[in-house]
């Protein structure tokens, strides 16, 4: 599956706790890493830089929905589930 046009939900919803070029820190849950572009899309995307676990990401149809709502919804669930 390819990532939907607009979408970003991967980029948005889990944390990230390792280090991302302008989030040195990582980046917090439902809050957009500051490497999406204006159509949202990684701007990392093919680079080294960009975290391992963004790369392991990958889209699927039962993460991804039909929607980036649909993307986020799942997410943030996956993200409450999973928290510490």
């Amino acid at each position: 599956m390819d990532c939907r046009p607009d979408c970003g939900a991967c980029c948005t919803a889990p944390s990230i706790s390792t280090p991302i070029p302008g989030m040195p820190e990582g980046k917090p849950a439902n809050t957009p890493c500051v490497q999406l572009d204006e159509r949202l899309r990684c701007k990392l995307f093919g680079s080294p830089l960009r975290p391992k676990v963004c790369g392991g990401l990958q889209p699927e149809r039962e993460m991804c929905g039909t929607s980036r709502h649909q993307a986020m919804a799942y997410l943030i669930h996956l993200e409450a589930a999973t928290a510490p």
